[in-house]
């Protein structure tokens, strides 16, 4: 870990240049307009920042943890009760591995690098977002396959858009707008819960990639993870970097998990609504760093789960106020979450 002193004691330090905020004095209301900087300055940074003290019980992200786990450990056969649909677009219930491959994130007016999905990710997955959705709804298991499970789900999703609500009121407050700017356009909510599970891989030669490199393409993801490790981001100023090199020494390592944190990262939409203000970094989940190619070696599993957060899909966004002027010219027009995100969706699952 690399330290770093502020004197509002908010920033308690660096995970690979990845800043670890104390959430605490926002939820509190002690020192918000400083934790709120800090917030800004790492999405405008580096797109990433673990929070501390953010308020979500430890004890029902293990519960959800110990529901993912158990799913996973169904067997294949029972998992497949809840099929994802071949179509992308709706993107719920169960991935077995090798069916997904993430699209690197591509800038507006340019093709999807398409190099990132020579191979499929090694995962399996598992989707669900808000009950009773219309244009998106949920694929569960048959409740005797797992009994609760459904709930589990249910009651995390809606935890994590209550967090999801707070953070984006400190991403808005260090933006000098309105502390209700984002919350307001994400309401419904149309937002994705993901269990992942990364099965044990026997260790090559090399950097043994698990998920490709790739950008989120919402507008802010919530990641809880174990302890494996094996995130690595790319330096958001260098595309293709993800060695330890020259000033971008920080980027390329893998980001140790922090015990208590949730990470949170910027996506795509975020990026294009705050006029290329904030980062959307690319990412990817590799080795962990102390595995060594041996024959009898195997990387184990890792479990991650992530919280994909989007504004209303039916939303028409544009640039946020203060972010373009005479200056800074606007780099893109208004847009619908529905036509961005649903199209970017589907293109996960296309050959």
């Amino acid at each position: 870990m690399q330290t770093e002193t502020r004197d509002s004691g908010i920033a308690l330090g660096l995970v690979a240049c990845v800043p670890i905020v104390d959430f605490g004095p926002f939820l509190d209301g002690t020192r918000k307009a400083e934790v709120a900087a800090e917030v800004l300055r790492a999405m405008k940074d580096v797109g990433f920042a673990y929070l501390v003290n953010h308020g979500m019980p430890q004890e029902k992200i293990d519960t959800m943890f110990r529901w993912s786990k158990k799913f996973f450990n169904l067997p294949l056969e029972t998992k497949n009760l809840a099929p994802h649909p071949p179509s992308g677009s709706h993107h719920r219930g169960y991935s077995q591995p090798g069916l997904e491959k993430v699209l690197k994130s591509f800038q507006e007016g340019q093709d999807p690098d398409k190099s990132s999905t020579s191979v499929p990710d090694f995962k399996e997955s598992f989707e669900c977002g808000k009950e009773g959705s219309e244009s998106m709804p949920n694929i569960w298991l048959p409740e005797s396959a797992l009994p609760g499970f459904k709930e589990g789900c249910l009651d995390f999703f809606w935890d994590c858009f209550q967090l999801e609500l707070v953070v984006f009121r400190a991403i808005a407050l260090g933006l000098g707008i309105a502390e209700d700017y984002f919350a307001s356009s994400h309401t419904v909510p149309d937002n994705q819960l993901r269990l992942l599970h990364y099965p044990p891989q026997a260790v090559q030669e090399g950097q043994t990639v698990r998920i490709g490199a790739h950008a989120d393409f919402g507008s802010l993801t919530l990641l809880f993870q174990d302890t494996v490790g094996g995130l690595e981001v790319e330096d958001p100023n260098t595309r293709g970097l993800f060695q330890a090199i020259g000033l971008s020494q920080c980027f390329g390592l893998s980001i140790p998990p922090v015990e208590g944190a949730v990470m949170i990262n910027a996506g795509d939409f975020l990026m294009r609504w705050s006029n290329d203000i904030i980062k959307s970094t690319v990412h990817r989940v590799r080795a962990p760093p102390n595995a060594k190619p041996a024959t009898d070696e195997m990387i184990p599993s890792r479990y991650s789960i992530p919280y994909f957060c989007a504004p209303d899909l039916t939303q028409v966004v544009d640039c946020i106020p203060g972010t373009w002027s005479d200056e800074r010219a606007k780099k893109y027009g208004p847009t619908s979450a529905m036509e961005y995100i649903l199209e970017r969706l589907k293109a996960n699952y296309e050959p």
